[in-house]
């Protein structure tokens, strides 16, 4: 391997090189909308010849019209393809995932009494309708069936389905159709990149319309869902995969660049990146790093190649651990490892992270597979305001308020006064001596 790791001294920077590391492939998706407008629009018209004219050109996949949904001949094919020992790896994984989701379900309904008579709370409803998009291209991911349809099966949704693309063979993964079933979901359709949210987001002779879609995928998607904004909530934001190794002088070099290499190997539109103070351990992450690759598949080696001698990862070396942290923080990584002997000290100054891992026994392949959280995480600096896919996506919050004539008694002046100063007539009114006058006549 000729490449050179990309590296980086924080403190020999100016503002915009610093900014330069903090870029993502989602940043400028511009040229990207305009290579997915056209797919929408045949979608939107074509339905379900559309989805399979794009699957024949975008995945290679000889799929027909009438193939979109898997029957149950697939899932039947699927249990039979599947070996053992994967199906027992997915039944642990699954009871992980759904052990944590259970846990994490909210009150269903809540009331307190706010003053005498004053009553206000909230009702919690499952959405009725989500999509779950499970990406195949790179690679098939059971995890990202576990960790969307898992969370909506636990919160309530009665009609959660799986997007997915389809191989070459024109099937779904085996392991998907098989993690489908095992998280409770029985539809399961055909359809990749921006056609495959189109079809939720529109519906097809075939696929359902849906009120959301959620799950990760590539940049293509990441457009598709932005310019469908207005027909589809299209959930926490969850582009190519990002992580940061965050490693301190005490921890192991070789070990963190294992660590490293997790999230690079996903694409060539993934980030990852050792930030650490230490030179040593950089400098022994970097020496490591070709050997790793000496153990992987050709297409892996260079997707994670591209990735950590390029723009996008690498290793960044700080001048102590604050501006380490510093710069974790205006990242807000997808996922972020913390190397070090004692993880804990730094777990309070992390305020801007997907998913916290302590220790260099807790690697993001646990995250992603094991763990039982949620490793649907929000991409591209969201983590700044936005959470873990998790149950409360799949639910929505309804306001309760009751009031009785001792509370309305309380409340009514203040209400008309704010009514009046805002020049809302009938809302005064409503609550003013009229309202009296109205309840005293037969």
């Amino acid at each position: 391997m000729s490449k050179k790791i990309s590296f980086h001294e924080l403190s020999r920077l100016d503002d915009a090189q610093r900014a330069l590391l903090l870029q993502r492939v989602e940043g400028d998706l511009e040229p990207v909308f305009a290579m997915v407008q056209p797919i929408i629009d045949a979608v939107k018209v074509e339905g379900d010849a559309a989805l399979a004219r794009f699957a024949n050109k975008f995945d290679n996949s000889p799929v027909r019209p009438d193939e979109i949904a898997a029957s149950e001949d697939d899932f039947d094919a699927a249990f039979d393809a599947v070996d053992d020992e994967m199906i027992e790896v997915l039944e642990f994984c699954c009871d992980n995932v759904r052990r944590f989701h259970q846990a994490q379900m909210p009150q269903q309904m809540w009331m307190k009494e706010m003053h005498p008579g004053v009553f206000a709370g909230e009702k919690l409803e499952p959405i009725e309708k989500v999509a779950c998009y499970v990406p195949r291209g790179k690679g098939s991911f059971p995890s990202v069936v576990m960790m969307t349809a898992i969370p909506a099966v636990v919160a309530g949704v009665k009609k959660p389905v799986i997007i997915t693309p389809p191989g070459p063979d024109g099937k779904i993964d085996a392991a998907t159709l098989v993690a489908a079933r095992m998280a409770g979901v029985e539809k399961v359709y055909k359809g990749g990149g921006a056609q495959g949210v189109a079809a939720v987001a529109f519906g097809t002779q075939t696929v359902p319309s849906c009120h959301k879609i959620v799950g990760p995928g590539s940049p293509f998607v990441v457009a598709a869902k932005k310019l469908l904004s207005d027909q589809i909530d299209p959930g926490p934001p969850a582009g190519p995969s990002e992580s940061i190794i965050l490693a301190d002088e005490t921890a192991n070099g070789q070990v963190a660049a294992l660590d490293l290499l997790i999230e690079s190997e996903h694409g060539p539109d993934s980030s990852a990146w050792l930030v650490t103070n230490s030179r040593k351990v950089a400098e022994d992450a970097i020496k490591a790093i070709p050997g790793y690759w000496g153990e992987m598949s050709t297409q892996r080696v260079e997707f994670s190649s591209t990735v950590l001698c390029g723009e996008r990862g690498g290793v960044i070396l700080a001048d102590d651990m604050d501006e380490a942290i510093a710069f974790v923080n205006d990242y807000a990584p997808e996922h972020l490892q913390i190397h070090a002997k004692s993880p804990y000290d730094y777990l309070g100054a992390i305020k801007n992270a997907g998913e916290i891992l302590l220790g260099e026994h807790t690697p993001v392949s646990i995250g992603n597979f094991t763990l039982g959280p949620n490793a649907v995480l929000p991409t591209n600096a969201a983590a700044m305001t936005r959470s873990p896919l998790g149950v409360h996506d799949y639910m929505k919050i309804i306001s309760i308020g009751h009031v009785t004539k001792k509370g309305y008694d309380l409340l009514s002046p203040y209400a008309n006064k704010f009514a009046r100063y805002e020049g809302f007539d009938a809302h005064a009114n409503a609550v003013s001596e009229m309202r009296d006058k109205a309840f005293s006549r037969k």
